[in-house]
């Protein structure tokens, strides 16, 4: 593996931690209503549950890409960042908003490019 792969993997990873962070404990904070676009505090409540459900899939995410990266399991880290990358075309498509895909998918596709440059 690379410096740039692994850097970049690294990066991805840590990206999630911060949307775990995110959806888990600023769900219902002025940072999280607005980072996420939510309509009103009322809102963020009714749906805490389900955003801390997200984060910890995130979390997920990150751990997996993290251990994979500890393994030296090419296969997985290609698992996880594709993973990654779909669930940022998704949301970008679902919810209407480009900058999903972004934060979420650009990243993990830089990844993989690095991948296959080895």
């Amino acid at each position: 593996m690379t410096l740039l792969f692994t850097s970049l993997c690294i990066l991805v990873a840590l990206e999630h931690f911060y949307f775990l962070f995110l959806e888990m404990f600023l769900w219902t904070s002025k940072k999280g209503i607005k980072t996420f676009g939510l309509k009103s505090k009322a809102f963020a409540e009714d749906t805490k549950v389900l955003a801390a459900n997200q984060g910890l899939y995130n979390g997920f995410l990150a751990a997996g890409l993290l251990y994979a990266l500890y393994l030296n399991a090419t296969p997985f880290l290609m698992f996880f960042l594709c993973c990654i990358i779909v669930a940022g075309i998704y949301g970008a498509f679902s919810t209407k908003k480009s900058i999903l895909f972004w934060f979420q998918s650009v990243p993990a596709i830089l990844a993989c490019i690095a991948f296959l440059l080895i």
